[in-house]
Formats: structure tokens, C-alpha cells, sequence
């Protein structure tokens, strides 16, 4: 491929440039891969980024060096590319995050080396209300992916009792990642007391290996429950995203038979798998995460995990009741979230 070329997609000019940069050292993959594999990915990818505020985590000198988060579009986008106003209460102004709902803009983003791309759970249009729940299952070592698809399943079959779907991929790090669709109305403030009481209920049936508590000391060995990425100010790293590590690994969907055969075989290479095998796997397989975009769930009021405590542990009505205030008292302050860091506007030669 050519160090650098003009090229027109749907009617939209980019000039592609240092196409021959090896981003990632230890495969020898070049930036021009990356932007190839963005191209062929998009028909996938793109539904899922179409109305969600953007995160890039950018990697101009390749994944061995230093890199950056960028949420405030730069100045120099072109004038196609759309942008969001999303309200920061630290900055005390908009921060105006990149829409990346259309082919030219996925590969502009990718020609500025944004390896890694961290939408919203909500869309732009209504921040407070995400379309979904996630839960991010990371391991301590020496815990690896295989004591993940464990928690996995036990969350799985937390869902179905409530007969709730749920959808697992990769998190193309470490860990995996469960997913569970809503697309009905609701905040954070039920999203985030509802994965809290479950990660603890979790940790109080399986002390040995989960903890949902994030200090380091305690999460050796065991696997994390992250329950916090349920918030407005936080992202979660966008299925089909490239991952910043030694290979192309990929956030990949994956189906709970191939969850349930990493766990039985306690293979953690079973569910790694890099750009060009998940263009395989989209080709034979579709969008396994197509459910996320249309299929509409209610979560159960925190009171309703009470009632099925009795069939699947009973601990869960403690995580509910130290998750719901009492009748007449008055509920604490939420703590300050996260602010929003706006990037400062720079050009930077990738």
C-alpha cells in the first residue's frame, strides 16, 4: 500500500496519509491495516456508533508509545463530520464529541491513528438515559478470561430469571464484557444501583472468586465485577473496536456455547481473536450484538430482586436493600461524577 493517497468515499475527499506506519510492533501491522480493517468492519461497526457520544484513545506513534484520550473534536475535522454538544459540569461549557454515524468519518478517525474507540451507553440526543447495561468482568491475576466466562454464566443465569436477555463479547484486553439491552425508558439512577446490587450479590455468593470492589489489593486472583461503567460520564470500549495491545486484538461478540467452552477447557486463548479473524467471523456468523440496537427490555425495580432471592441465592435481597433507601429517609447525595476532560484542539502529524 502507497505511504499516502487521496481517496473518495461516498462523495467525501480524505488524503490517507503515512499509510506504511507500523502501529502495532510485534505483528507488524501499519496503519494502513488498521484503516483497511476499520473500512471492512464499518457495515457492523458503524450501527453502533451512529448517535453515541465518542471517546478516541489515540495512538499517533503505534501502541508501544504514547497516546492520548480525545473527547472535544478538533478544529481541524472536516466540516462533514458531525459533532455533539454534551454539557460538563467541570468544564462549565459543551464538550462537542465526535458522531461517527457514516463511513468517511470512521476512516478519518482511523487515519488519526484512534485505535481504540469508547462510545456512550447513551445516545447524544439523551445522555441521562443509556440504551443499555454493561458489565465489565476483569480479571486479577494470575485470573484470567477463563474465571471471567464463569462469572459470566452466573450473571447469564441472574438474567434469565428475570427473563432478560444478555450478550457477552470480549473486552479484546484482558477480560470480558456482558451486555444486556433495554432501549426503554430509564437512567443511570436505576442502571447503576441495579448492576451494583447484582455485582455485590455475586461477591457474597462467591467470596473465592468475585470481588465488586475496584482497590487493587483486593482483586488478586478474583475477578472484578465493574458496575461503575453504568454512569453518563463514563464509556465502554465499542464492540469491534481495535484494542491498543502487542497483536490487533479485537472486542469481539461472542456467543455463551463459546463462553461456556473457554471456561470447560480453561483455554483463555479460546476467546482472543484479532482483526482479520473477526472479518471471518463476521462474514460467516453476522452481528451477533445486532440485538443491543432494537431489542427492548425492562430491568425489575431493585424491590423485585427481593422476590427472586429465593431462586437464585439469598443473598440478593441484602444487595437490594443496601441499594434502596427506607421508606421516609432521606437518600444520600450521589457522589460527584467523574468530570469530562475535554482534549485540547491540537494537530498532531500521525
Amino acid at each position: 500500500m502507497a505511504k499516502s493517497q487521496i481517496v473518495e468515499i461516498e462523495g467525501k475527499r480524505l488524503s490517507l496519509t503515512n499509510l506504511d506506519k507500523i502501529l502495532y510492533p510485534a505483528a507488524g501491522f501499519t496503519k494502513g491495516q488498521v484503516i483497511d480493517y476499520y473500512a471492512r468492519i464499518a457495515p457492523v461497526l458503524i450501527p453502533h456508533l451512529t448517535g453515541r457520544p465518542l471517546t478516541l484513545k489515540r495512538y499517533p506513534e503505534g501502541v508501544d508509545h504514547e497516546y492520548f484520550f480525545e473527547k472535544n473534536a478538533n478544529k481541524y475535522r472536516p466540516d462533514w463530520v458531525q459533532t455533539a454538544p454534551v454539557w460538563s459540569r467541570h468544564n462549565r461549557r459543551n464538550i462537542n464529541f465526535i458522531l461517527a454515524g457514516d463511513l468517511p468519518t470512521l476512516i478519518w478517525l482511523a487515519n488519526l491513528a484512534s485505535l481504540e474507540l469508547h462510545p456512550s451507553l447513551s445516545m447524544a440526543k439523551d445522555v441521562s438515559s443509556p440504551t443499555m447495561m454493561v458489565f465489565d468482568l476483569d480479571p486479577g491475576p494470575p485470573a484470567t478470561i477463563v474465571q471471567c466466562c464463569q462469572v459470566g454464566l452466573w450473571l447469564r443465569e441472574i438474567f434469565e430469571h428475570f427473563s432478560l436477555q444478555s450478550f457477552p463479547k470480549t473486552s479484546g484486553s484482558k477480560g470480558l464484557q456482558l451486555y444486556v439491552p433495554l432501549n426503554t425508558p430509564v437512567t443511570y439512577d436505576i442502571t447503576k444501583p441495579f448492576a451494583h446490587a447484582l455485582a455485590r450479590w455475586l461477591e457474597q455468593e462467591h467470596p473465592q472468586l468475585v470481588v465488586s470492589d475496584m482497590k487493587k489489593e483486593l482483586r488478586k486472583g478474583k475477578v472484578l465485577v465493574d458496575w461503575s461503567q453504568n454512569d453518563e460520564h463514563k464509556t465502554t470500549i465499542a464492540v469491534y473496536s481495535l484494542r491498543a495491545r502487542e497483536r490487533p486484538t479485537v472486542s469481539t461478540p461472542v456467543t455463551w456455547e463459546e463462553v461456556k467452552q473457554a471456561w470447560v477447557k480453561k483455554d483463555p486463548e479460546h476467546l482472543v481473536f484479532q482483526a482479520a479473524e473477526v472479518l471471518k467471523r463476521v462474514a460467516k456468523e453476522g452481528d451477533l450484538f445486532a440485538p443491543l440496537l432494537a431489542l427492548k427490555q425492562k430491568l425489575p425495580k431493585l424491590a423485585g430482586l427481593e422476590a427472586a432471592a429465593s431462586a437464585v441465592g439469598s443473598g440478593l435481597d441484602l444487595a437490594a436493600q443496601a441499594e434502596t433507601p427506607a421508606r421516609g429517609a432521606t437518600r444520600k447525595q450521589p457522589r460527584k461524577p467523574t468530570p469530562v476532560r475535554a482534549a485540547k484542539s491540537r494537530r498532531r502529524k500521525v
